[in-house]
Parts: structure tokens; sequence; C-alpha cells
């Protein structure tokens, strides 16, 4: 399992975070962003834009392990679009994945904006919310949930 969440950190550090281009659509619309490491490899392909909603899965030796899905969007236009909440998030993830992890319990503030991750569980299974805040008021926020991938 250590293996694991040290890869799901790379992953997701080296991926959108990281600034990747997308590579080749798997599905018709899709944005795809991967990464792979030896007998790891990871893919994060997600719809939309503004409003979105995706998937990430890491393969073992070529078999599924684990996967997280999400919905993320827009609440407040006149407060935050699509790209203020991707300069927050990807000011404010890097400082997560540096503590070894990518699970909530954690707050960074960024250019005005409160970045706040909450989650339960372990990666084994776990549900959480990713939220942008200006002042009281949350002007973003991804519902995401994943797992193990047992066969």
């Amino acid at each position: 399992m250590d293996d694991l969440n040290a890869f799901i950190v790379e992953a997701k550090a080296a991926a959108y975070v990281g600034g990747r281009a997308a590579g080749p659509s798997c599905r018709p619309g899709s944005h795809d962003v991967g990464h792979a490491r030896d007998e790891w490899s990871y893919l994060d392909s997600y719809f939309g834009g503004t409003d979105f909603l995706g998937q990430e899965v890491v393969w073992r030796k070529g078999e599924p392990v684990w996967a997280m899905n999400y919905y993320g969007r827009i609440l407040d236009p006149l407060e935050i679009d699509g790209e203020r909440a991707g300069m927050v998030i990807r000011a404010s993830l890097p400082q997560m994945y540096a503590q070894g992890r990518f699970l909530g319990g954690f707050v960074h503030e960024v250019a005005g904006y409160r970045y706040a991750d909450e989650s339960t569980g372990d990666p084994a299974s776990f549900i959480g919310i990713e939220r942008i805040f200006r002042g009281d008021r949350e002007v973003y926020r991804l519902d995401y949930h994943g797992g193990m991938i047992v066969p």
C-alpha cells in the first residue's frame, strides 16, 4: 500500500498539477493526462473544462488496482472562473503532495482564496470534498471518491 500511495502522489504531481499536456484522447471528447514509472501507470481522463467530470486509474503490471472518480464545478462565477480555480489548485496541491499524501485534512491560502480538502477513509477506500473559498463563501467544489480495485 505504501508503494501505491507513493506512486499516486508522484503521478498526480506530474500530471495535471505538474502542467503536463494532455495526450491523445482515449474516448471522444476526453482530456487524458498520464504518467508511468516501472511497473506502474496512471491515467487521469476527464470531460469538460470549467465544470468537469473525470476518473483517475492506476495500473500495476497492466492490471487496474486503484481508481478515483470526481466531479468539479464553479459555484460562483462572479468570484472565480476556471482559470483562477486551476491556479489555486495548482498552487495548493503541490504543498499537500510534498507531505507524501493526496487525501484531505489540508488548507492552503492563495491570492485571496482559501483551498480546503477534506476526506474520510484512506487510499484503500475514501470520499472527499475539495473546495475553494473567497472569504467565507464557497466558490468552487469538487466531490471525489475511490479506492482499491480487487479482481
